[in-house]
């Protein structure tokens, strides 16, 4: 049977141009289309695809997609996630990951590569690009030193969240809190641990295992 293809994106020429390069492959069928993680929410349940090929920025927030990601792959018979994004960002790629998504592919890639990344996806591989994997990993290579004492309750919980792979927004639900005052929190965590970016407090929590 041909690969059932769910296609996430709120720009509706994005979507029509994947459609028409997915489309002419015989063993790659797109099955539906969203422009937002509510509609492909409910789409997906209907249609039960095989991928969801998934934008990072829906339009909603800075990582609906990723949210998205974590939604679908938590459902009975979850599709196989595959982030296909414009944007080169360090954070989205770690919250792809721990969100469960199979695949992270930039925009700028030929249409053979997407295609070719929808079947490996599809064939249960992890595909991730290679640029941006090694430039994260090489930023984690050097843990920093444990300074947990220096947060305050409040910092902790924040930080846990982070490792958990929310963004600011999704923080600011679960604790109850302004967005504002959660992205105050987080500049906190990071100067005080000494790192300069929330994607190596995530690694860092996840090596730790104590969240």
């Amino acid at each position: 049977m041909a690969i059932q293809v769910l296609l996430v994106d709120d720009h509706e020429v994005v979507r029509r141009g994947l459609r028409d390069l997915l489309g002419d492959e015989p063993d790659i069928e797109v099955v539906a289309e969203a422009g937002s993680v509510d509609e492909a929410l409910a789409v997906a349940l209907h249609v039960e695809p095989d991928v969801a090929v998934v934008d990072v920025r829906l339009g909603e927030g800075e990582q609906d997609g990723i949210t998205l990601c974590r939604e679908l792959r938590s459902r009975h018979n979850a599709p196989l996630c595959l982030v296909l994004t414009a944007f080169d960002d360090e954070e989205a790629v770690v919250g792809a990951i721990m969100a469960g998504a199979s695949g992270y592919l930039l925009k700028q890639v030929r249409g053979q590569d997407v295609v070719n990344a929808v079947r490996e996806v599809a064939a249960g591989h992890s595909l991730l690009d290679p640029v941006t994997t090694a430039r994260v990993l090489e930023s984690f290579r050097h843990p920093p030193t444990d300074e947990l004492a220096a947060l305050t309750e409040r910092e902790r919980e924040v930080l846990s969240l982070i490792g958990d792979g929310l963004s600011n927004r999704e923080i600011a639900q679960r604790l109850f809190l302004a967005e504002k005052t959660v992205k105050n929190h987080v500049t906190s965590v990071l100067a005080k641990l000494g790192m300069q970016r929330r994607t190596q407090a995530a690694a860092w929590v996840a090596r730790r295992g104590d969240r």
